[in-house]
């Protein structure tokens, strides 16, 4: 069993996921993730509940899988790619609802170094 040593950093990358996906997305939803979905181009508005929550259950999906472990450079590329689409994606159909968008690309980049240092270490056992 791995030791607290390799599973914080991985727990850490996950809670991310977790947060942003059930607790933003899914229950209870917050105010500002809708507003940007809504402003998704030809995306009907009867739409927007189910494709927050499919978006918020996908992201709870990469979090077990960046608990997990497993395929570990794989889960780096993917999760980079989430983040990069999600914030090229807000940024270009919904850049009034993004508060601070310094903000967002600066803590974003953190953790796209912490996912791919997870994804290293993983690798190297």
């Amino acid at each position: 069993m791995p030791g607290w040593r390799v599973v914080a950093p991985r727990a850490a990358v996950a809670l991310v996921w977790f947060y942003e996906g059930l607790w933003c997305k899914v229950v209870p939803g917050r105010a500002d993730q809708r507003a940007i979905i809504t402003q998704i181009p030809l995306l009907p508005h009867w739409a927007v509940t189910p494709v927050m929550v499919s978006i918020g259950l996908a992201e709870a999906a990469v979090g077990v899988w960046a608990l997990s472990g497993v395929r570990p450079y794989l889960a780096a590329g993917v999760q980079t790619w989430l983040i990069g689409s999600f914030n090229l994606g807000g940024l270009l159909f919904a850049p009034d609802r993004i508060a601070e968008p310094g903000r967002l690309i600066v803590m974003n980049l953190a953790l796209i170094c912490l996912i791919w240092l997870v994804a290293e270490r993983r690798a190297s056992r």
